[in-house]
């Protein structure tokens, strides 16, 4: 393959035209790696991808924990939360690339991270900060 500054021989850099670029589809991109689409294992299932699937459970599950942190006990609340967000972390770590949909922002590691980061954070302090009083 070319390199697309250079198009032909001559030791001067020039831009290639946008066109003659093939397209790439962003689905084979996931993760920095170029994927094999159209392979018979890996044919595309609709729902999308379990991944998918998944973080709109953690939305819901999130959702939940908001509203049980204003109406009742906020301690709980931020523990469910946090929990949830561990848990999508275990979901980023066991599901391929493909699979993960939108579980996958960035690369494996930092998505794992940030969501153990956030979700232990999360129960920690909920654990940590001290009783007011008259509350």
């Amino acid at each position: 393959m070319t390199d697309p500054i250079f198009t032909d021989d001559s030791d001067e850099p020039h831009l290639v035209p946008p066109e003659s670029i093939p397209p790439v589809s962003a689905e084979g991109l996931v993760d920095g790696e170029a994927l094999e689409i159209g392979n018979e294992d890996d044919e595309r299932r609709y729902p999308s991808t379990i991944g998918g699937a998944i973080y709109l459970l953690v939305l819901v599950v999130v959702g939940a924990s908001l509203v049980l942190v204003a109406l009742h006990d906020w301690r709980t609340g931020i523990r469910v939360m946090g929990g949830t967000l561990i848990a999508a972390a275990v979901a980023r770590v066991v599901l391929r690339p493909r699979d993960a949909g939108m579980l996958a922002v960035r690369h494996k590691f930092l998505d794992v991270g940030a969501l153990v980061i956030l979700g232990s954070s999360l129960i920690f302090l909920a654990g940590s900060i001290p009783d007011q009083p008259g509350l």
